[in-house]
């Protein structure tokens, strides 16, 4: 786990998120407008997730969360603080119900400790080692508050 921080943005497979949008920016968007279903569309079909919610990975939680960070990092300051691969090529990130319920589902499932088939899931166990567990949890807990008040907006 490459990480200099508790957010899934300040690791390894957080930055592939970002350059993933950003290529996805610069490939797929509408003049700046970017929809969160396409981009789950997207990162699905580059591997980024797995194939079914039962097809647990690290990465794929770690993509999960980083995601869910970028679409509430937008929502709360209208662009993508401090990331200037993509910072300004956007103008507008909008969310359906099946995309935020996505997202939610993958949250849900490792807050509540879903294990993998031979194993406890391997995100929850390398977190809680960590000295940074309390606010890995906080944040995560936070990001599943704003994806259901999202929902029922």
């Amino acid at each position: 786990m490459g990480a200099w921080g508790y957010k899934a943005l300040e690791s390894d497979e957080g930055l592939d998120v970002v350059d993933f949008l950003k290529d996805f920016i610069q490939n797929h968007s509408n003049a700046g407008h970017i929809q969160l279903s396409e981009i789950v569309v997207a990162m699905k079909n580059s591997g980024f997730f797995g194939e079914t919610y039962e097809e647990i990975d690290f990465f794929y939680d770690t993509c999960a969360i980083a995601l869910t960070e970028l679409y509430i990092m937008y929502l709360d300051n209208g662009e993508f603080t401090n990331l200037e691969s993509v910072s300004g090529k956007v103008s507008s990130f909008t969310a359906d119900e099946g995309a935020l319920t996505f997202l939610l589902r993958y949250l849900t499932d490792i807050r509540d400790e879903v294990p993998e088939a031979d194993d406890t899931r391997e995100i929850i166990d390398l977190w809680r080692d960590s000295e940074s567990w309390a606010e890995w949890k906080a944040n995560l807990e936070f990001l599943i508050a704003r994806v259901e008040k999202e929902l029922t907006t």
